[in-house]
C-alpha cells in the first residue's frame, strides 16, 4: 500500500529548512530542552498528582527529518495489519502494487512535509517500549521549538519551559496510567482493522461523503478529508477517540495554564500570543480544515473546558477517577457536557 522509503525521502526532501542557527546555539537549544522537560515532570507529577513509575519513557529531542522518520515508521506499524490485508484481497500484479505504492508514499511524504515544521512536541504512543519498560515515547522538535519562540518574540527559556509542561503531562498521562496506551492503539487498530478494501463499500462511502458535502454545504457544518473517509462503524470508534484526545490535549493545557509566574515568568504573554497563533490564517487555515487539523484545536478547547468543570466541581483527585479504566473515561458527550461525566462515573467501579 505504501512505499515507507519513498514516503520518508519525499518528506525529508520537500520539508522546509529549520530556522538558521549556531551550532552552539542549537547544542544549547537542545540542552535547555532536555532540562526543561525533567523540570517540567516534576511540576507536572506534583499539579495533577499521578504518579510516575521509575521506568518511563524515553525524551527525544529532534530535527524535522528526525519527527518525519518517528512518524513514517509509527504509521509503518499501525498500518501493517491493513497492508497485509490489502495484498492478500486486491491481488494485484507486483508491477501495478509497486507503482501504487510509490503514488501513495509520496502523498504521504508531501503531508508530513506540510506537518513537520508545525509540531512543537508529540506523544508517541506506537513506539515498542523494551523489556519491563512502558511502549511509547515523547519528541520535541527543536527547531519549530526555536522558530515559534522567535516568531512569537519570547523569552526563548520561558517558552521552552511552556511548551515542555504541556508535552510532559502527555508522558505523565501515558506512564502513569498503564493502561491508556493498549487502550489507545486497540481504538486506532480497530479503525485499521475495519477499513473496507471491498470496491462496492468505497464506492458506497464515497457516496455517503457526497451526500455529507452537500449537507455541509447548506448547514455550515465543518467537515475535514478525514471524515469523508469513514465507514458509518468507523465514525463510533472515531468518536471515542476524539473524545479521549480531547482529555489528554486539554488536561495538558489545563496543567500548562496552571504555571504562574514564579514558575514561568513572561506566562501571560506567552499564552496570549501563542493562541492567537493557533487560529492560522489564510490559505495555510484552509489546509488545516481540510486536513481535521481545526479539529485538534478543538480538542484543546473542549477538553480543557471539560477538565476545568471537573477539576471546580470535585478537584484534581476527583478529576483523577478518569484515569480508572476504559469505563471511566469521558465520551463525546461528556466532553461537551461534563455533568454526564460526574453523574455516570461514581457508579462505575
Amino acid at each position: 500500500m505504501v512505499d515507507w522509503t519513498v514516503a520518508a525521502s519525499t518528506a525529508r526532501r520537500l520539508v522546509k529548512p529549520g530556522p538558521e542557527i549556531s551550532l552552539r546555539g542549537a547544542e544549547q537549544a537542545v540542552a535547555q530542552l532536555r532540562a526543561s522537560a525533567v523540570r517540567a515532570e516534576a511540576y507536572v507529577v506534583e499539579v495533577t498528582g499521578l504518579p510516575v513509575p521509575s521506568a518511563t519513557a524515553p525524551v527525544l529531542v529532534v530535527d524535522r527529518p528526525g519527527w518525519i522518520q518517528a512518524n513514517v515508521d509509527g504509521f509503518r506499524q499501525v498500518l501493517a495489519p491493513l497492508e497485509a490485508r490489502s495484498a492478500e484481497k486486491l491481488g494485484a500484479s507486483p508491477g501495478m502494487a509497486a507503482v501504487g505504492s510509490r503514488v501513495t508514499g509520496a502523498e504521504l511524504g508531501a503531508l508530513l512535509s506540510y506537518l513537520a515544521p508545525k509540531v512543537l512536541g508529540q506523544f508517541d504512543p506506537f513506539f515498542p517500549g523494551a523489556p519491563g519498560e512502558p511502549g511509547g515515547r515523547l519528541l520535541l522538535v527543536a527547531p519549530n521549538i526555536v522558530s515559534v519562540e522567535r516568531e512569537l518574540d519570547v523569552d526563548p527559556a520561558d517558552f521552552r519551559l511552556w511548551v515542555c509542561l504541556h508535552e510532559e503531562t502527555h508522558r505523565v498521562q501515558f506512564t502513569a496510567v498503564p493502561w491508556l496506551r493498549d487502550h489507545l492503539n486497540a481504538q486506532v487498530a480497530e479503525i485499521v482493522g475495519s477499513t473496507e478494501l471491498d470496491a462496492g463499500a468505497v464506492l458506497q462511502m464515497l457516496g455517503d461523503g457526497a451526500k455529507r458535502v452537500a449537507a455541509a454545504l447548506r448547514t455550515g457544518e465543518e467537515l475535514s478529508i478525514v471524515d469523508l473517509v469513514q465507514t458509518r462503524a468507523q465514525r463510533e470508534t472515531v468518536d471515542r477517540i476524539t473524545a479521549v484526545m480531547s482529555l489528554l490535549e486539554g488536561h495538558a493545557d489545563v496543567v500548562m495554564d496552571s504555571v504562574g509566574p514564579s514558575v514561568v515568568p513572561s506566562v501571560a504573554t506567552i499564552r496570549r500570543r501563542f493562541t492567537n497563533r493557533r487560529e492560522g490564517q489564510g490559505f495555510d487555515k484552509v489546509v488545516r480544515r481540510l486536513l481535521g487539523l481545526d479539529a485538534k484545536m478543538r480538542q484543546y478547547r473542549d477538553g480543557a473546558r471539560f477538565c476545568r468543570a471537573v477539576i471546580d466541581a470535585v478537584g484534581m483527585t476527583g478529576f483523577n477517577r478518569v484515569w480508572t479504566s476504559p469505563n471511566t473515561l469521558p465520551s463525546r458527550e461528556e466532553i461537551a457536557d461534563p455533568t454526564l461525566w460526574l453523574a455516570r462515573v461514581p457508579s462505575v467501579s
